[in-house]
């Protein structure tokens, strides 16, 4: 038997397959491209441009409040002499009157703001938990639906912050609202019990059925998790240990969006619900 024909009944190697470092549906790396692309554009800007970019698309409730709350501007003049530090009247008024120029809401701002971030440090920090959270459910939900209750949370955020903040006049950016409800909308699945799939397999996590919100608080998982959330964002909010936020973190906007991501996640779901049947 020649050499060759030996070769022939040789079971052929399988080929070796390049797993890939990220394996990211498209939607989310999409989504990290833009934020990451747009901080990196806005580095190439003057000062000034930047500054009037900021105040452009980013939320700043005064104006809403001016816009469509019926406060007057005077009340808002009078606010900031009598609320802040003397040797910033003068800097907070001046920016106030650039802001309230025109009287205009700009509503479109409700949702830009999560587009712009203020430092690397920033967007790099919602990348990864944009990541995290919104691979699950662009997996499960689609990109479409992805989309949708990312811009929703991201509203909600916006919204929840301004009511509390009707006289603020600096502005609040940062996509940690639309990451928060992406978080409040996968703990609707994460953290529920495995099963088989039909394949022959242990489900995945954004594979399994959405849980009842009796299932949810009486998991121990969830209520960790959302325990862990609420105290971070009190603790970088209130405390902001060692230095590492160099701003105020907006956390009305954190939970505007956890709740809005909570409501909205059940509506968009394409997979039913558990059984509302709680075993003992």
């Amino acid at each position: 038997m020649s050499r060759l024909t030996q070769k022939s009944y040789m079971s052929p190697q399988p080929p070796r397959v390049r797993e890939p470092i990220f394996n990211l549906p498209t939607v989310i790396t999409l989504s990290l491209l833009t934020l990451v692309g747009i901080h990196a554009v806005r580095l190439l800007l003057s000062d000034e441009s930047d500054f009037a970019l900021i105040i452009d698309w980013s939320v700043i409730p005064v104006r809403w409040s001016v816009a469509f709350g019926g406060i007057q501007v005077e009340e808002v003049m009078k606010s900031l002499r009598e609320g802040v530090p003397e040797d910033t009247v003068a800097p907070m008024t001046a920016l106030a009157q650039y802001v309230l120029e025109g009287e205009e809401g700009r509503p479109w701002t409700a949702l830009s703001y999560a587009f712009l971030h203020g430092s690397w440090a920033h967007v790099l920090i919602n990348s990864v938990w944009l990541a995290a959270f919104g691979t699950p459910i662009a997996r499960r939900c689609g990109a479409g639906r992805f989309l949708v209750l990312s811009a929703g949370a991201a509203i909600g955020g916006a919204i929840l912050y301004a009511v509390m903040n009707p006289l603020q006049v600096l502005p609040m950016i940062g996509a940690s609202g639309a990451v928060s409800g992406l978080m409040a909308g996968a703990s609707w699945f994460m953290f529920a019990p495995a099963s088989w799939h039909w394949e022959g397999r242990l489900t995945q996590p954004h594979e399994r059925p959405r849980e009842t919100l009796g299932h949810m608080v009486r998991n121990r998982q969830v209520l960790i998790f959302l325990g862990i959330w609420f105290a971070a964002n009190y603790v970088f909010a209130f405390v902001q240990p060692l230095g590492i936020t160099d701003a105020s973190i907006a956390w009305e906007a954190h939970l505007g969006g956890f709740l809005t991501g909570l409501a909205l996640f059940p509506l968009i779901d394409p997979l039913p619900a558990r059984s509302k049947r709680i075993s003992a």
